[in-house]
């Protein structure tokens, strides 16, 4: 299923800055960044868990703020890009030098 997780942490602190590189860290290790606090993330189902898990727990919700978009598995369909910054196939081998 792909899900778009973004995302608006706080960084008026030295801790909020820390939360930010946490939170970005740990889409990146599921998804590909899209623009900067949006991640198109294709996940199994107990990744998805993870991922959300792990985020609600970085972040401080008092402060900051995440949002999640469930394009489930048919999601090719409703994703449109126009303009600068493609992205790869999300689906594509990737290699990373």
């Amino acid at each position: 299923m792909l899900v778009v997780v973004s995302y608006d942490v706080s960084t008026s602190t030295p801790a909020g800055r820390k939360r930010l590189r946490h939170v970005a860290k740990q889409c990146e290790n599921y998804g590909q960044r899209v623009q900067n606090s949006v991640f198109e993330c294709l996940l199994e189902p107990a990744q998805w868990v993870e991922l959300k898990a792990t985020l609600l727990h970085i972040s401080k919700l008092e402060e900051d703020s995440l949002r999640f978009y469930y394009l489930g598995a048919n999601w090719q369909n409703r994703v449109e890009h126009f303009g600068q910054k493609s992205v790869p196939n999300l689906q594509d081998d990737v290699l990373i030098l």
